[in-house]
């Protein structure tokens, strides 16, 4: 029982880890609004590349300062379906729609780059992970599966026991800020090489409870009229002490934070029309502790006050390329792969991993005069992950992903980027046998989906 008390409560306080961006499980690859209006970047030569393609600074840029800064809103839904025969006979009908919505309507970003002869010396400043809070106010389907079994067992047990209902809520946030750092070196006019550093920190808060559970068991002694009221009073009654811990109030308010530091390498080969920009992002390896307030941990490992939690952020491999069809078209393409399965991760959830995530970028961009460009560009995500590591609302589902805007040339060294950027998921279906592990013999289903849009809006300015 205490094993089902411990599932309860994690999966309500512990799955709304948000990700708001583009990218892997845990890494943001939209950094600024040049990725949101064209989305294939991996070769770029303009100061975006800071993050996208650092080794490619130093072919176009001019000798001096160069800066962009963006602000990017990040809107997201996640819906899981679920269907369990339990549910019809405690709620009409054995298929419940469980929705969550998370907002981040202020994401800025920087990079940045000082170039002189053939050095450059670039940073970048972002939200690299995460995004965002959300806020849960109808629990989750795992949680409710849960309870809606212990009307079905007290019946079992001659405690005819048809309603129940629990207050629950939580407010989930996730961050991980980054702070990168490196220097280019043009070798010739058609290499170039980059090696620097990012620094990650890591921020995670939960606030929330679970709270007055009750049922109406109809007992001769202790409920004769089968009315509601607390089920642990009632388990505590009937001498049913682990049914009562399960039931029992708890509450979460904690805090997650620690930092780490990867190696970054980059190479650029430019030929005429051609460039083609290599990344690779070392993995870093970090630890999140725990800090509680109030000794409010909900009773869970994770939660207690200075447990360290395996937080790696994996690593990255990028290349793209691009190629100017004619003087006002420009063409790019790219590759992104993260090695999720070689971090580490809490409950081990890299096991259920085969191999890690890869993305297929795409982009055009065409310059209409000496003001204005268009652009729009598509990414097709696919993640590699397992049955076993779909969780409510912690899933990773298949995409694709649209982006497009354009450019305003207002002045002669600076200009101003906007872009929209939207994903459609792939539902994932889990069949899980047993749904609930106190009803062995009845099974259920999730269906997990979500959707996801982000405005961005910049400015680059060079002096």
């Amino acid at each position: 029982m205490n094993k089902v008390k411990s599932g309860l409560l994690t999966l309500l306080f512990s799955s709304a880890i948000l990700q708001s961006f583009a990218g892997g499980i845990l890494t943001n690859t939209n950094q600024s609004a040049h990725f949101i209006r064209m989305v294939a970047r991996d070769a770029s030569l303009e100061i975006d590349a800071a993050y996208t393609n650092p080794a490619g600074l130093g072919v176009k840029l001019e000798d001096g300062f160069h800066f962009a800064f963006t602000n990017q809103s990040a809107f997201q839904t996640r819906t899981i379906t679920s269907t369990y025969p339990l549910f019809a006979g405690f709620g009409g009908n054995d298929t419940k729609v469980y929705k969550g919505k998370a907002s981040a309507p202020i994401i800025p970003s920087l990079q940045a780059a000082y170039k002189t002869g053939k050095w450059v010396l670039s940073g970048n400043l972002a939200v690299s992970g995460g995004g965002g809070k959300a806020t849960f106010n109808d629990g989750l389907p795992s949680f409710e599966s849960q309870l809606s079994a212990i009307p079905a067992l007290l019946s079992s047990m001659q405690v005819p026991t048809s309603q129940y209902s629990v207050d629950t809520y939580m407010r989930g946030s996730s961050f991980i800020y980054g702070a990168q750092l490196g220097g280019s070196y043009a070798i010739n006019d058609m290499f170039s090489v980059y090696a620097g550093f990012r620094l990650n920190i890591v921020n995670n808060g939960y606030e929330g409870y679970l709270k007055n559970v009750k049922i109406n068991p109809k007992h001769p002694l202790l409920n004769p009229n089968g009315d509601m009221m607390s089920a642990e009073g009632f388990f505590n009654a009937a001498g049913m002490t682990d049914y009562a811990n399960m039931v029992a109030d708890r509450e979460i308010d904690n805090s997650q934070s620690g930092w780490g530091v990867n190696p970054i390498l980059g190479l650029n080969f430019n030929y005429k029309n051609l460039n083609i920009g290599m990344k690779y992002e070392f993995k870093t390896s970090l630890d999140i502790e725990s800090k509680t307030v109030d000794g409010k941990d909900g009773g869970l490992e994770q939660f207690k006050h200075g447990v360290n939690t395996p937080h790696d952020i994996p690593a990255l491999f990028t290349v793209g390329a691009s190629y100017q069809i004619t003087p006002n078209l420009l063409a790019s393409v790219g590759y992104h792969h993260f090695f999720d399965s070689d971090a580490k991760m809490a409950d081990d959830k890299q096991k259920h991993i085969n191999g890690g995530t890869n993305e297929y970028l795409f982009g055009l961009e065409y310059q209409i005069d000496r003001i204005f460009l268009v652009s729009a560009g598509g990414q097709i995500t696919r993640y590699g992950v397992t049955d076993a590591y779909q969780k409510d609302l912690s899933f990773s589902i298949n995409s694709y992903s649209i982006g497009f805007g354009g450019a305003a040339k207002v002045a002669p060294k600076v200009r101003i980027n906007v872009g929209y950027f939207w994903t459609t998921y792939s539902d994932w279906t889990k069949d899980v046998n047993p749904y609930v592990s106190m009803v062995p013999a009845m099974a259920g289903k999730d269906v997990f989906s979500r959707t996801n849009k982000v405005f961005a809006a910049g400015v680059d300015f060079s002096f």
